[in-house]
């Protein structure tokens, strides 16, 4: 990806914040990526909204887009929309087998183009939270946003070749590495043991980073 000429500038263009939350009683963790575009409040809504474009720099998408419809990412999460602000802000159910977050995304015009903030709200998993901390989710958000940006600014699809391998070369590591600790500093701000904050970051360093073995189950 040309964006990362430089991983730890492209990793720092994402503002990241952790907030404690509840639904329904039920603890939460919030983690928040924010992040300039340089194109309009519109074009962005439709990149992120427009089934067609969708899968030029984050995955295909089937189903109803509209509110109570439900939508569904090839090989990834699915959910219901509940709220749809055009040009905004929408949410979403974010649902991966039984376990089910709240993602939502608010754009604002900015100085040079369009602020993109993006919560994704989960239960808290005690045992999970202390071994990777906000950059299970946080990380994986760092490198969409990234190719958001590389779409919006060529107009053109994202090479899935050089995105599938991102994660193994030296650059990417370096982005992900930056990335994951900028989220353990995150969450250290919102009252985690920083200790505890920065093992987890290093665990989702390796997780992102490492190969699955060859016949591997998944």
């Amino acid at each position: 990806m040309a964006l990362l000429t430089n991983p730890v500038a492209t990793a720092g263009l994402v503002t990241r914040e952790v907030r404690t939350g509840s639904r329904a009683g039920v603890p939460t963790r919030i983690a928040v990526a924010r992040r300039s575009y340089p194109t309009e409040q519109a074009d962005l809504w439709d990149a992120l909204t427009n089934a067609e474009r969708l899968p030029r720099w984050f995955l295909p998408i089937t189903g109803e887009l509209g509110i109570g419809g439900r939508y569904q990412l090839e090989g990834n999460a699915g959910g219901i929309v509940e709220e749809c602000d055009e040009p905004r802000q929408f949410a979403v159910t974010w649902e991966m087998g039984p376990q089910v977050s709240w993602l939502r995304v608010t754009l604002t015009p900015g100085d040079d183009g369009t602020v993109l903030e993006l919560e994704h709200e989960a239960p808290v998993d005690p045992q999970m939270w202390e071994q990777f901390g906000p950059g299970a989710v946080g990380v994986g958000w760092d490198l969409a946003l990234m190719g958001l940006d590389e779409h919006v600014r060529t107009g053109e699809p994202v090479d899935t070749d050089a995105a599938l391998t991102l994660h193994t070369t030296p650059d990417g590591i370096t982005f992900i590495r930056t990335a994951a600790e900028s989220w353990a500093d995150a969450a250290i701000a919102d009252g985690d043991d920083p200790t505890t904050a920065h093992t987890a970051a290093e665990q989702t360093i390796v997780f992102y980073t490492t190969e699955p073995e060859e016949g591997a189950e998944s």
